[in-house]
């Protein structure tokens, strides 16, 4: 292999993967590039300007919008903005047809009017389609409603903040997956913890630290409390693959089904739900410039876990476990108490996962977590560790986290049904496993019998 073939080798397996999230990023938002129709204040402030552009000073307005959620931040911050502007504004109006039908009566008293300002739904009410006929004494109002625009609602901020909190719970859970696959084993019972976190967290906020009036100091101890025991289950797992040397899949397999088996028989199948508004604060809300506390937090641990790896001796260690684990125990390496301490962090992080799930949902339920467990281990091989051991990085691992939140996201907003995501989910683990085959072989594939 020549130098320039060898460098180009080193960089596809370093950044191929984000070339990928950037080709998914561009697809997607090219298959999702419609027509937008804007709500809300932004909307409401653009179309007063739009009216007073277009009318003049002082134009008699009457506001039309349809019982919507989002419709009366438009009526109000349209009526503010009017008022500002020197407009009169007649009437606001926030119902159905009729209702406006009524007001167009009450304004066709008091003279002509100049415009009505819609949203796009109520600018298509019957009512408006023949006002000179109907409504002679209103003379010849426009109707008017906020300017379309094309984007793709890939790229729509609300989406894009929903991708992240997306990948909040899976990124998290992920880098305690890294670990253990760096150093050679699987952990296939973080998905069950996750649900065994919720359901306790939520328990232990409603009998023991006040339900729906429970402090935040009373709701952190309760989380703590859920994650200690999370990790104690990361304990036993890492005792038994490291002392008894069990295999990690079985012993992780096990306790999947014990962790799941115990959120259930807690909750008798039931979510918790008695907890107070407050806690949704870690899962949904958002202090620092917009972006949502649960991402803060996943942002946090990523950068304390790549500065572990790549800059301290326990970092040196676990790699060099999962490479040769014989050759690391002759290095004076402590291979055992390495291997348990990844399955220890990857309880205490599914637990975590399992917090932030429950705040990001307001509950606890035993079927939260199902399936995370391979979105997780997903996330890690699609992000290029190698499930030999002895290979990964987290930023690997975030881009892996990346791409899989972007598939499921590009995929719902195409309207793909559930079953086809699987497929395509499968076949991108699929994809993932073989370039890292072709990478170990230095991207030659040999089929001879021999081997």
């Amino acid at each position: 292999m020549t130098p320039s073939t060898h460098s180009f080798s080193r960089f596809l397996a370093a950044y191929g993967m984000v070339f990928v999230l950037a080709l998914l990023c561009a697809f997607f938002s090219f298959a999702t590039y419609t027509e937008q129709h804007p709500s809300g204040a932004h909307a409401a402030r653009q179309l007063a300007r739009s009216i007073t552009t277009q009318i003049g000073n002082s134009p008699r307005v009457l506001i039309v919008v349809p019982n919507q959620p989002d419709a009366d931040a438009f009526a109000t911050a349209l009526h503010t903005a009017l008022t500002s502007a020197g407009a009169t504004v007649i009437a606001t109006v926030k119902g159905e047809p009729k209702d406006a039908r009524a007001a167009l009566q009450i304004a066709a008293s008091a003279g002509k009017l100049d415009a009505i300002a819609c949203t796009q739904a109520s600018a298509g009410w019957l009512v408006f389609s023949d006002l000179p006929t109907d409504f002679p004494a209103l003379g010849t109002p426009r109707i008017l409603q906020p300017q379309t625009y094309r984007w793709p609602n890939f790229l729509k901020r609300e989406n894009l903040l929903n991708i992240a909190n997306q990948i909040a719970v899976i990124a998290i859970v992920a880098i305690g997956m890294t670990l253990v696959i760096i150093g050679g084993g699987i952990d296939l019972s973080v998905g069950s913890l996750i649900a065994l976190a919720a359901v306790l967290a939520a328990l232990f906020i409603r009998d023991y630290a006040g339900a729906q009036q429970a402090s935040a100091f009373g709701m952190a101890l309760a989380c703590a409390a859920a994650i200690l025991i999370t990790g104690a289950a990361g304990a036993a797992n890492g005792a038994l693959v490291t002392v008894f040397h069990l295999p990690p899949f079985i012993v992780t397999l096990a306790m999947m089904l014990v962790a799941s088996g115990a959120a259930y028989l807690l909750t008798h199948g039931q979510s918790v739900y008695q907890v107070p508004d407050s806690f949704v604060w870690l899962g949904r809300g958002a202090d620092w410039f917009g972006l949502p506390n649960a991402v803060l937090l996943m942002a946090l641990l990523y950068l304390a876990a790549h500065l572990v790896m790549s800059r301290t001796v326990l970092g040196r260690w676990l790699y060099a476990v999962g490479g040769n684990r014989q050759a690391a125990r002759y290095s004076g390496v402590p291979v055992r108490r390495v291997l348990f301490l990844t399955y220890v962090i990857s309880g205490l992080l599914a637990g975590l996962g399992g917090v932030v799930l429950a705040s990001q949902l307001k509950s606890g339920s035993p079927t939260f977590g199902q399936m995370y467990e391979l979105y997780v281990i997903a996330a890690v091989v699609v992000g290029g560790a190698s499930l030999n051991g002895g290979n990964g990085r987290m930023f690997g691992m975030l881009v892996g986290a990346l791409i899989i939140a972007v598939i499921q996201n590009g995929m719902n907003l195409m309207n793909v049904e559930s079953y086809t995501q699987k497929v395509v989910l499968g076949l991108v683990i699929l994809g993932a496993v073989m370039l890292d085959l072709l990478r170990v072989r230095g991207w030659k594939l040999k089929l001879s019998a021999g081997e």
